[in-house]
């Protein structure tokens, strides 16, 4: 492998760490921000993203938690995404990447992907049917704002992780053969 690639695998591999510790700390913050809105809804306004939902704990309980549930679950499975292409990147073998652990991962990631896609789609959904019902939504369409990307994101590592699952069962068939 080149040094230029070589370089950029690994500035891919710090940019992807960076990503994860973001999305950590903004699960985090979404997670400390919940707790706050149940128990001390005075201090919302001065945490993070100030998303202030009190007014829709008031009216429903059930939109609360159903609403929050979704932008909760959005933000973890995007850090966890980052985990594990982290993961992958740490134990793949540039020299031979064809190996059933990178077609594994690769699987995972596109099932990931396509998760965060979906579950945002449903919650843009839901947050655009509780307007009909009076709850102010739209401070939360940031948090679900591109999920027709990861949808689409979702489907094209999909084929790749196929491919590459092929790669893998042809390369071990060449193995064995000789």
């Amino acid at each position: 492998m080149s040094k230029t690639n070589n370089f950029v695998f690994w500035a891919l591999y710090v940019v992807a760490w960076l990503l994860f510790v973001g999305l950590s700390i903004e699960a985090g913050g979404l997670l400390v921000n919940f707790f706050f809105s149940i128990f001390k809804p005075e201090f919302v306004s001065r945490l993070y993203q100030k998303l202030d939902l009190t007014q829709m704990y008031k009216s429903s309980q059930w939109v609360f938690f159903g609403m929050y549930g979704f932008i909760l679950c959005i933000a973890i499975l995007k850090a966890y995404l980052f985990y594990i292409v982290i993961r992958l990147m740490h134990k793949m073998d540039l020299t031979s990447p064809f190996s059933t652990f990178v077609a594994a991962q690769i699987m995972r990631i596109s099932y990931f992907t396509l998760s965060i896609g979906l579950l945002s789609f449903i919650a843009r959904q839901t947050a655009k049917n509780l307007t009909h019902y009076g709850f102010a939504t739209e401070s939360l369409s940031q948090f679900w704002a591109d999920s027709l990307a990861f949808i689409l994101m979702g489907a094209v590592v999909y084929i790749i992780a196929v491919i590459f699952r092929k790669g893998v069962d042809i390369q071990n068939d060449s193995e064995l053969t000789i």
